[in-house]
């Protein structure tokens, strides 16, 4: 009999409190019965185990980054955009460092289709049109704003950064006119 109050949707609300609180690593179906003060057998009544668990946590990381995004793009275009969306993912990876981790989770195709990285990748697209980025090359600038997005926020949060000048912030605000240009100028194929 499923223990009263305990649900998918605040066991995984709770796993990623914890995951943010002390790293995805830490998020396990035993931590989160301690959590909740039961057995950890008390849980597998509503999450498979630790790997189900993630893949909730990554699912509800998803859908709230993709929420943040889209506020944050709203009637915007061009370098205005750009800079929202980009300062909406390094926000929510400050802000939430083991909800972002688990957007690392890898999610079986028929999940991911489902989730909210369709979603990302459309806002991602949409930016890009403000650019001219031809169709036929915009996986490749899709995927170099992502590399750029989360390689700074995996180093910054593992204070990579904290130990020279000038701050982060200036490097990220170059790191951002930098990509406007890239954008502006993209380079055809060949080159």
């Amino acid at each position: 009999m499923a223990r009263a109050g305990l649900t998918p949707e605040r066991l995984t609300r709770a796993g990623a409190e914890l995951a943010d609180e002390a790293g995805l690593d830490a998020v396990t179906v035993s931590a989160l019965a301690r959590r909740f003060g039961v057995r950890p057998a008390s849980l597998y009544a509503h999450v498979r185990g630790t790997d189900d668990l993630t893949t909730r946590i990554a699912l509800l990381a998803l859908e709230e980054l993709a929420d943040r995004a889209a506020d944050a793009v709203a009637g915007r275009s061009g370098k205005e955009a750009l800079a929202a969306f980009a300062d909406a993912y390094r926000d929510y990876a400050r802000e939430h460092p083991g909800r972002w981790a688990a957007t690392r989770h890898p999610l079986d195709p028929q999940t991911a289709a489902a989730s909210a990285g369709p979603r990302h990748a459309r806002m991602t697209r949409a930016i890009l049109r403000g650019y001219d980025v031809p169709e036929d090359e915009s996986v490749h600038a899709v995927r170099l704003l992502g590399s750029v997005f989360n390689g700074w926020a995996g180093l910054e949060n593992a204070g990579a950064f904290d130990h020279s000048t000038p701050t982060p912030q200036t490097s990220w605000e170059r790191a951002v006119d930098a990509l406007d240009v890239l954008l502006r100028h993209w380079p055809a194929p060949g080159r």
